[in-house]
């Protein structure tokens, strides 16, 4: 696959800076949204990421559901359970983008990462000579290759023998409740 030159960002996107994003507005602004992705947001009025609550005045971004349960949020862990969406649009607005999930893979070894699944631009798609395993395998490897987008990384709850930077992920784009979230890229 051949590269052209991009930056990748050393680490994933903060609860900060993701909570800088719904300040501006980020979920009442269409157009930092991709069309199925705005459709989301308003269907099912997102505010914030899965699993931030809204506090006393309404506001959201204090407290979060863990699995340890409720927890303040805590500003300099990653952003994460959000769906593709909301990873593109907070890229958007910021001014950059998600990066290729071969960019991501020939980065990795640069960057520390295993914290939140990190979504990519990429869809879910065979690599070139794939072929589908024979037995209860090609059941999993082959059928889900439409309509899903890849993520790289791993996270916190993670098994250790899938967090490995080679290792694809993929859920469909309207997905929030893996531990994912957002590295950006951008082109030079």
């Amino acid at each position: 696959m051949l590269l052209n030159p991009y930056r990748i960002a050393s680490r994933p996107v903060s609860n900060a800076e993701y909570r800088s994003f719904i300040a501006d507005g980020g979920y009442r602004r269409p157009e930092f949204w991709l069309s199925d992705g705005w459709a989301r947001v308003q269907d099912e009025n997102w505010e914030a990421p899965l699993y931030w609550l809204k506090d006393g005045d309404g506001s959201t971004g204090e407290n979060v559901f863990t699995l340890a349960g409720v927890q303040l949020l805590d500003p300099h862990a990653p952003a994460e359970h959000v769906s593709f969406y909301e990873a593109a649009a907070y890229a958007n607005w910021a001014g950059a983008r998600l990066p290729t999930e071969f960019e991501w893979e020939a980065a990795a070894p640069h960057f520390a990462h295993g914290e939140v699944w990190e979504w990519t631009r990429s869809a879910y798609d065979p690599y070139p000579g794939f072929k589908a395993f024979a037995g209860v395998a090609a059941e999993y490897n082959g059928k889900f290759m439409i309509g899903q987008m890849v993520l790289r990384g791993g996270s916190s709850v993670t098994p250790p023998g899938h967090a490995r930077s080679t290792y694809r992920n993929f859920f469909p784009p309207q997905a929030r409740w893996q531990f994912s979230g957002i590295r950006l890229a951008s082109d030079i």
